[in-house]
């Protein structure tokens, strides 16, 4: 029933964007599609399908302890089946898996508030006034958006009254779905059975904001929403124009090519939707003009206490932040911690002057 908390930032839909760095664009921003290992097929001429590998793992450590991370990617090519036989030889000996941080909102009411709310938030999805996207955009941004519609979304009328904030991500995630892309390829759920299937326990890594007066902060978002028209307009852009890098990076993801991975410039969709969001007037009443710092500081101490408490642990975080000189393995890098990148990856600027590489053995980590 907390469906409606969703309303607030569509990003909730995908929490760990809010951790992803921004990736600076490189002179390979038109850079072709990686070559594919022969013995994957493919489903189509760009999207990689069948069993992969992924990439290989980081290693985290202090003393004995290791701490094992691996690097996700959104979106994945929605036809693999990933085994990793790393990833299940750490699983089996780790005591923890820490999942990707999220945020998680509580609102202060009973099960029949929430269900009071329930219209007045999905009617917090709408243009105020019951205006239609044409009459809150330019005339070509809309041009531009009506051709996307038609060939991803089709004769959908009720989404021209959206906010183009919650439009653009329903446009994105079809395009994503039409071209063979999927949010994540799978990979949380096959790690979530590994662990179940070896007994070790998934903890949450969680920012939790709780929303004490539910329906002001409707009446919030309802009158300071968002100025979503960069996201939107970044969202456009991507659909007619960075689908072959993202097609690439996601394929290079599945066939553990991190050297291409890095190359390849990451869209900044991520970031104007979500600064559409944190910048927005009900931010700060809600406690979301400072995700990402506080996502990050919640992630760090939970990395740091698995450290101390277990010889071997996994993680999951996005890729973006293993690759960036200033992500969350860098901060750990800068606390005294090693950090030893995988086999195959030239140094990054997230391990710079660590140890070199090492990969898990035969045995485990």
């Amino acid at each position: 029933m907390r469906r409606w908390i969703v309303l607030f930032c569509f990003a909730l839909t995908a929490p760990v964007m809010f951790a992803m760095p921004e990736q600076v664009p490189s002179a390979a921003a038109t850079a072709a599609t990686p070559q594919v290992p022969s013995d994957v097929p493919l489903l189509a001429p760009v999207v990689v399908s069948g069993v992969v590998p992924g990439p290989g793992l980081w290693k985290v450590s202090k003393g004995d302890h290791a701490l094992w991370v691996l690097g996700t990617l959104s979106p994945l090519p929605g036809h693999i089946q990933w085994e990793s036989r790393e990833v299940q030889q750490v699983l089996a000996q780790s005591k923890q898996v820490l999942l990707e941080p999220k945020i998680k909102l509580k609102a202060d009411v009973g099960f029949f508030g929430k269900l009071f709310l329930l219209p007045s938030a999905y009617g917090a999805r709408k243009n105020p006034d019951g205006k239609t996207l044409d009459q809150v955009m330019d005339a070509p941004t809309y041009a531009r958006w009506l051709v996307l519609k038609q060939k991803y979304v089709g004769d959908d009328s009720g989404i021209e009254r959206w906010r183009p904030l919650f439009a653009a991500q329903e446009l994105y995630k079809k395009a994503l779905k039409a071209n063979g892309l999927s949010n994540d390829g799978g990979v949380s759920g096959a790690v979530a059975a590994l662990a179940k299937q070896d007994g070790v326990p998934e903890t949450p890594v969680e920012y939790r904001v709780e929303i004490k007066q539910p329906r002001e902060a409707i009446k919030a978002f309802k009158s300071a929403a968002p100025s979503d028209q960069e996201c939107f307009n970044r969202t456009l852009d991507s659909i007619e124009h960075d689908l072959p890098a993202m097609t690439a990076r996601a394929n290079a993801w599945a066939t553990g090519d991190l050297e291409e991975l890095r190359r390849l410039p990451d869209s900044h969709r991520r970031d104007a939707c979500v600064t559409a969001v944190t910048s927005a007037g009900f931010a700060r009443q809600l406690g979301l003009d400072d995700v990402p710092a506080q996502l990050q500081a919640a992630w760090l101490a939970a990395a740091r206490k698995s450290l101390e408490d277990y010889a071997t642990s996994f993680a999951m975080l996005p890729m973006g932040e293993l690759l960036s000189p200033t992500g969350y393995l860098a901060k750990l890098k800068a606390q005294g911690y090693e950090v030893e990148a995988p086999i195959g990856l030239d140094e990054a600027p997230a391990a710079a002057g660590s140890a070199a590489p090492a990969a898990a053995p035969a045995s485990g980590p």
